[in-house]
């Protein structure tokens, strides 16, 4: 009976991880608007970061205040989620899908389940199985078919290739600073809080506040997407997929997020009328089979993966 319940339970965390990575495959319909309304790929992070650290502290405030206190010991693992991975991540991405297609930037941006693999097992002592580099490969190739980087001629230069694993480098980071944080004892909340706190700080220097708040504040229409913006796009996936990772590998958490880039391609079919081919049709499938193959079999080896490596 037991067993069933943690069956249930890491279940639960890995659906919210899959929220987490639709939920941002729902980013571009933001950033392209944003940075038509005369906002820079750092503006576009900062307002990211100030929003959803008001909303975050609004949370805890009604949830509890309690939250907000951390050890300055740990402190670390919130300079690293917010600086070494958000900031860093979300200017590398941004920038990219302003020189570059949607789908390059996409497919640069999911070499992060790899980078995750290899730093958790370096971090974490989790293993490198078959499995996950089986998942691996199938989740990686379905993206090259989801956004046509395979049966296409494109070809790319050193700087959307560095600028784009960047951004999958830092997007990995944060599974393994947020994982640091987990195991210290925090909540998804408080993680969340300070990491955009920390990103907010950052930034401030980089970016002109009072043109940002401008475009804010120019219309309820603005104030109303850049809100939408926050909670879509950040709030509720962060949450989410902080949560998941209390009980679900790092690797395998990455994995199951990469539903992110198919969204992200549904979403330009439907809202902007870009074309459904068959190598969508079979880049979602394999996408999917990758998610299903990182799931075979977990519960059965260990329900808790702390105590996994710790074995």
């Amino acid at each position: 009976m037991t067993n069933v319940k943690a069956a249930d339970t890491t279940l639960f965390h890995k659906l919210s991880i899959l929220i987490a990575g639709i939920l941002w495959g729902c980013m571009g319909l933001f950033v392209r608007p944003l940075d038509a309304l005369g906002l820079s790929s750092w503006d576009i992070v900062f307002l990211r970061a100030c929003l959803t650290t008001l909303f975050m502290l609004l949370l805890i405030l009604l949830k509890d205040p309690g939250l907000l206190r951390i050890r300055l010991k740990d402190l670390w693992c919130f300079l690293g989620t917010g600086l070494l991975s958000i900031v860093f991540f979300n200017i590398c991405y941004f920038t990219e899908i302003t020189i570059t297609t949607l789908s390059v930037a996409a497919i640069l941006l999911y070499t992060a389940p790899a980078f995750v693999i290899v730093l958790s097992a370096i971090c974490f002592r989790e293993k490198i199985t078959k499995r996950k580099l089986a998942a691996l490969l199938l989740a990686f190739l379905g993206l090259m078919f989801v956004t046509g980087f395979i049966g296409s001629a494109q070809r790319l230069d050193a700087r959307v290739l560095l600028i784009g694993l960047g951004a999958g480098l830092g997007y990995a980071l944060y599974s393994i600073f947020g994982r640091y944080a987990i195991e210290r004892g925090y909540a998804s909340p408080t993680i969340s809080f300070y990491t955009f706190l920390f990103a907010g700080l950052a930034t401030v220097f980089l970016v002109k506040p009072l043109h940002v708040a401008g475009v804010l504040t120019s219309s309820w229409t603005n104030a109303g997407f850049c809100v939408l913006f926050a909670l879509v796009s950040t709030v509720i996936p962060y949450l989410t997929y902080t949560f998941g990772l209390k009980a679900v590998e790092g690797g395998q958490a990455s994995i199951i997020a990469s539903v992110e880039p198919v969204v992200a391609t549904l979403n330009g079919i439907f809202f902007f009328r870009e074309k459904l081919t068959a190598g969508v049709l079979v880049g979602a499938a394999l996408v999917l089979a990758g998610i299903i193959v990182s799931n075979i079999n977990t519960e059965k080896r260990c329900t808790d993966t702390i105590k996994c490596r710790s074995k």
